[in-house]
């Protein structure tokens, strides 16, 4: 038990990201890298995050945006080299009892905010 627990210790410190801390509902804001004919470009999106997921190297998380009247969601793997950074917007005011925020989906507007 013991050496496995130090393998898992280097292994998290290998893949240290500098990401604020973030959970379900807060409002983050990631840049992404977008490789156009040779060129790199930053895109943000900004939104909900409705779920995150996984351990270690696995981990992702998913953000729902809406954006002139479409609904998208976008899953990012948490240690993916595309991603050049995450900013928190805002923090939930409250902590939701649930671990994936499914129900955000069936709501409109304001609503969809979990403010």
């Amino acid at each position: 038990m013991g050496k496995l627990n130090s393998i898992e210790k280097e292994l998290k410190e290998s893949y240290k990201k500098d990401y604020p801390e973030f959970n379900q509902g807060d409002i983050v804001k990631v840049f992404y890298k977008i490789v156009e004919k040779g060129k790199t470009r930053l895109h943000p999106v900004e939104g909900v995050v409705i779920k995150s997921q996984g351990q270690m190297q696995r981990k992702s998380f998913t953000v729902r945006r809406i954006a002139y009247g479409q609904v998208y969601e976008v899953t990012f793997p948490y240690y993916s080299p595309k991603i050049e950074r995450i900013e928190l917007i805002k923090k939930s005011k409250r902590r939701p009892r649930r671990s994936k925020l499914y129900y955000l989906r069936g709501r409109v507007g304001r609503k969809a905010t979990n403010a």
